[in-house]
């Protein structure tokens, strides 16, 4: 592939596209499955329904105190750029490691898994059933073959110039916004019943666990630090299904009136996609009583909604949603991440031909980089684990992150700012008391996961003043 640095990144990206990156990036299969994990966790509707709500709250609270660092900056990079200003090229480049070691890369590599086995309900050869070669423990499945040709094709796609990631990204999050709409609507329509709506709004607001226990339900209501810990792993897949929100920022030096359009699509993606989860999760409550959403078979509570409104053929219209869905995620996720590395790799700490924009003014070596290590994880089929890992990471980022707001309106005060914070000093602080607290609860509460995931970003330590040092000599 022919890289040349003379090549300049080309603003080509408009409002409704770059708002259709946030939404598209953040909607993948976690609205058709998180929910029944939810649902054991907090035992009732309003706690579920709850769950998304602060979700939802926390994300716009931090999506609209990004608005104002990415008018500051409004570079290839975006998060990483901010946390290097904010803070030194060490913070920038532990959240960079994370990006690629895991997080970004991780999440593509899930992400077309779960493509590639919604396929297989229409086409069975791609299941991960279908065993192509085996040695030991490391398997080849038509599922895991499928979803690293969907990253290559959407990896080449992209690396052909941004007009053509752009136009993927914006038909696809349109047909699958229109599509879960119309799944909800169609269920409050034709799919509600009084009589499941209103046993599921009986003690609609105790927090309780229910488990299977021989079949059947058992409820053990929750209090003290137990109930603070559901809430905490609740909140772990409310929010991550909400995430991927600040993609966007990576790719600011391709959106038209960065300065205005990268806030004004924070705030309209999330806040679509915030409403969208609100009233599926709704349309849940009127077509399913309430322990089929906690105990829905492999946890597809979208395919067991659809199956009460379509009837056999529901699993094959939703499965054919999420390929849709995570086809256009992925494309947003890969669309982006190669940005940073590009940045990382002008400031010498990343492969240096990454830092290259090839002839269509796109870092096509970055993004080759990204889809060969997330087709990697493809193949580990630990990508789910790793991803569990990091979400203590993400956290920690994010508070970082949004912390330096106020250590950049002291350290650069002249700083032109198109945006300010909404509700600074004051919301942006809930952001990060409330994104702390979560996170101390998933280190008391699920430890086997967030220790790794500390290990994992400390581990970038070394690897950083290796490459200081390369890049002194």
């Amino acid at each position: 592939m022919r890289s040349d640095s003379v090549h300049q990144f080309k603003p080509s990206l408009g409002l409704l596209d770059a708002t259709m990156l946030v939404a598209g990036s953040m909607i993948g299969s976690g609205i058709f499955i998180v929910s029944a994990e939810i649902a054991r966790n907090v035992g009732s509707a309003g706690a579920l329904l709850l769950m998304w709500v602060l979700a939802g709250i926390v994300t716009l609270i931090a999506a609209l105190s990004y608005g104002e660092l990415s008018g500051m900056y409004p570079k290839a990079g975006g998060q990483y750029v901010y946390l290097r200003e904010a803070y030194n090229p060490f913070v920038a480049f532990l959240f960079g490691w994370t990006q690629f070691g895991v997080i970004q890369t991780g999440t593509i590599a899930a992400v077309a898994v779960a493509f590639a086995k919604f396929t297989a309900y229409l086409l069975p050869v791609f299941s991960e059933q279908h065993v192509i070669m085996k040695a030991g423990n490391f398997t080849v499945s038509g599922a895991r073959l499928l979803a690293i040709f969907s990253i290559f094709l959407l990896t080449y796609i992209n690396s052909r110039g941004v007009k053509n990631g752009k136009f993927i990204q914006t038909v696809f999050t349109l047909v699958k916004i229109g599509s879960l709409l119309g799944l909800t609507l169609l269920g409050l329509l034709a799919g509600a019943k009084a009589e499941v709506w209103h046993a599921n709004w009986e003690n609609a607001w105790q927090f309780a666990n229910i488990s299977a226990v021989n079949g059947q339900a058992t409820i053990t209501l929750l209090s003290g630090l137990a109930l603070f810990g559901a809430v905490a792993v609740s909140m772990k897949g409310s929010l991550f299904s909400s995430d991927a929100w600040n993609n966007v920022t990576f790719i600011a030096a391709e959106i038209k009136s960065p300065g205005k359009n990268i806030g004004r699509s924070l705030f309209w993606g999330t806040l679509i996609v915030t409403i969208i989860y609100l009233a599926t999760n709704l349309m849940y409550l009127a077509v399913l009583p309430f322990n089929e959403i906690a105990f829905a078979a492999n946890d597809r509570v979208g395919v067991a909604a659809a199956e009460k409104i379509f009837g056999n053929n529901g699993s094959l219209i939703v499965a054919l949603m999420i390929m849709i869905s995570t086809f256009g995620c992925n494309n947003g996720l890969i669309l982006s991440g190669a940005r940073i590395y590009y940045t990382m790799a002008k400031d010498g700490l990343f492969f240096k031909s990454a830092g290259n924009l090839n002839r269509y003014s796109v870092p096509g070596r970055g993004l080759w980089i990204q889809g060969w290590w997330a087709s990697a994880l493809c193949l580990t089929g630990s990508y789910n684990d790793l991803l569990a890992m990091v979400i203590f990471g993400v956290l920690v980022f994010y508070v970082l992150t949004i912390a330096g707001i106020y250590i950049l309106r002291r350290k650069q005060p002249d700083v032109p700012r198109s945006y300010k914070a909404f509700g600074y000093p004051v919301l942006p602080m809930v952001y990060i008391i409330a994104a702390a607290a979560l996170a101390l609860l998933l280190l008391i509460f699920e430890s086997n996961y967030t220790v790794p995931g500390l290990g994992i970003i400390l581990a970038g330590i070394p690897v950083y003043y290796i490459a200081k040092r390369r890049l002194k000599a």
